[in-house]
C-alpha cells in the first residue's frame, strides 16, 4: 500500500472505482475481470432516474450494466441506458409488470424514483 503515492491511489480510485453508487444510495461492486468488462449487475429498479449510461475513466468507458429482474435474473443487457430505456424498456416492462406485479414499472423510467423495494402492500 505504501509502495503506491498518495495522489496516485486517490487518481486510480475516481479514475477505476470498486464500487458504483446507484442512485437508491446503495453501493454496487464493479466486475473489472469478466466478460463485458467493467461491468455492473443490478437491478434495473435501482437505476430508476438515471438519464445519462454510468461510465469510469472520467466518462470514457461506459459500464456494461447486466440489468436484473427483483429475484436477480438477468433481463438484458446493455451499454446505453438512455437507449434503452426509450426502446426495448416498454417490452421488458409489460413482461416483467405480470411476474412481479409488487414493483414499480413506470412508463417514463428515466424520469422516475429510484428503488431498492417492492411497492408497499395495497398499492
Amino acid at each position: 500500500d505504501a509502495l503506491v503515492p498518495w495522489t496516485l491511489k486517490r487518481r486510480l480510485e475516481d479514475e477505476a472505482p470498486t464500487h458504483f453508487e446507484a442512485p437508491t444510495g446503495n453501493r454496487h461492486a464493479i466486475d473489472y475481470e469478466g466478460a463485458g468488462a467493467p461491468a455492473l449487475h443490478i437491478r434495473v429498479q435501482e437505476l430508476f432516474g438515471l438519464k445519462a449510461h454510468p461510465a469510469i475513466a472520467g466518462g470514457k468507458l461506459p459500464l456494461t450494466l447486466n440489468l436484473l429482474s427483483p429475484a436477480h435474473r438477468p433481463i438484458q443487457i446493455t451499454r446505453d441506458l438512455p437507449g434503452f430505456w426509450s426502446g426495448s424498456w416498454a417490452a421488458v416492462k409489460a413482461d416483467m409488470k405480470g411476474r412481479y406485479p409488487r414493483h414499480p414499472w413506470p412508463d417514463d423510467p428515466a424520469n422516475a424514483p429510484p428503488t431498492a423495494r417492492a411497492k408497499p402492500r395495497g398499492t
